[in-house]
């Protein structure tokens, strides 16, 4: 009677710890796959983010370019005529047709 005692004791401590370990195994495992789940988010918000400052450099560039154009009178001039229409004193201006009509 004894041995049965100890032996029922010894199985429920075993129960318990296996009922435990796997608590804790299975704990361990929802927190990991959840932070690897974040982590791959990140990461694809990163690419996204890097890609964008990619096209947003260049845009800085091409408006630092269209800055420094701009500071100069002579291009000034030569965009207001082509763009507005604007004439120099004496000058006439002659509209052609664009090539891009439909025949």
């Amino acid at each position: 009677m004894a041995k049965k005692k100890l032996n029922k004791k010894a199985k429920t401590r075993i129960f318990l710890f296996f009922i435990i370990f796997g608590s804790i195994i299975g704990s361990l495992s929802y927190s990991f796959f959840s932070n690897v789940s974040k982590i791959i988010e990140i990461k694809n918000e990163k690419k996204t983010l890097s890609e964008k400052l990619v096209t947003l450099k260049d845009e800085e560039d091409k408006l630092n370019s269209d800055i420094k154009k701009l500071k100069d009178p002579e291009y000034v001039a030569r965009y207001a005529r082509e763009k507005y229409m604007y004439s120099k004193d004496g000058e006439l201006i002659i509209r052609l047709p664009d090539d891009d009509t439909d025949k």
